[in-house]
């Protein structure tokens, strides 16, 4: 079990690491499997107050890391009124970054493992997607200002499990895991538990060969700038345009749909949500948060004779860019 961290641990040895603990068994696991590999960590929990045991489970996770030396940084989240589980993962990643940002951890870590890989492939393909949506979550991730590390996700949970019942080390059972009114829990249940079970190996190497193939396809499109939130991509084929978002907005948390998908290949300016703006001019992908905040006519012709693309504009005003910086940038 120790040499499953192996791939990870060179690669964290010399980083300020923060892990995402929960103190359930795949955090439990990762949070000992640190120890023996003499990783340094601190852990962060959320509290979100909607189970009897989670009081329990942050004084657990505060105990644990006194007893290692290591620091517990806890939050108590607002109530959720409607989409919990979306809203819980932009609570805890908005609080995770701010951690990143005050603390200057190098590396957020995370316990994702074979079977969370799984089920959220079985969910996208339940929808409609393609090759780089159904992959999912990849090993290690850049970020504004971080890697994102999950080193388990070749591990099914069984193994974690047995890990942690073979050398007595503690962890809570959420049983809110089994609350099938919740998705991801339909779809752990019924689909990717049991297949996890009986075709564990294969499946594991299959997203071997499966991130492989995205890394090929990836190929075609790469990051030639980016400032804060905004994004500038270079694509070898305006065909690559969905990809190549997806990959930028599901690191921000933002997942695209499959019509989004459809509309970003048809349309060279799109609002999503009102949340991101994307623009496609030539070979170049402009990504950035949208606002509509009023601009002098100066800075918006100064952009239009730059070549920025008018729904990329109001970001740039509002955080104060320097226009002719950018235009460099994307059109060297």
């Amino acid at each position: 079990m120790k040499n499953f961290l192996l791939p990870a641990s060179c690669f964290l040895l010399d980083k300020k690491n923060l892990l995402a603990f929960s103190a359930g068994v795949d955090s439990s696991a990762l949070f000992f499997l640190l120890l023996e590999h003499n990783i340094s960590f601190d852990i962060a929990i959320v509290d979100y107050g909607v189970r009897p045991q989670s009081k329990d489970e942050v004084i657990h996770a505060q105990a644990l890391a006194a007893a290692h030396g290591l620091k517990c940084h806890t939050v108590s989240a607002p109530t959720f009124e409607s989409n919990f589980e979306s809203q819980a993962r932009a609570f805890r990643y908005t609080w995770f970054e701010s951690l990143i940002a005050e603390h200057g951890y190098e590396t957020l870590l995370t316990a994702h493992q074979l079977n969370d890989r799984l089920e959220w492939m079985l969910m996208r393909l339940s929808r409609g997607a393609g090759l780089s949506e159904l992959v999912g979550m990849e090993p290690r991730e850049a970020r504004g200002g971080y890697t994102l590390v999950r080193p388990l996700l070749d591990i099914p949970r069984s193994e974690l499990l047995a890990y942690l019942k073979q050398h007595g080390y503690p962890y809570f059972e959420d049983k809110s895991n089994q609350d099938t009114r919740y998705e991801r829990n339909r779809f752990r249940k019924q689909f990717s538990d049991p297949l996890i079970e009986q075709f564990g190996e294969g499946i594991r190497r299959s997203f071997a060969y499966l991130a492989h193939d995205k890394a090929v396809l990836d190929s075609g499109f790469s990051l030639v700038f980016q400032e804060k939130e905004l994004h500038l991509l270079h694509l070898d084929h305006p065909g690559l345009a969905p990809k190549a978002a997806d990959k930028v907005l599901k690191q921000q948390g933002y997942l695209l749909s499959a019509a989004q998908r459809r509309e970003i290949t048809i349309r060279t300016g799109i609002v999503l949500a009102d949340r991101w703006a994307i623009e496609r001019s030539d070979s170049r992908l402009w990504i950035a948060p949208w606002r509509t905040v009023p601009m002098p006519k100066s800075f918006k012709e100064r952009c239009r004779v730059l070549g920025i693309p008018p729904k990329i504009r109001p970001y740039l005003y509002e955080e104060g860019m320097d226009p002719a910086v950018i235009s460099s940038a994307a059109f060297a």
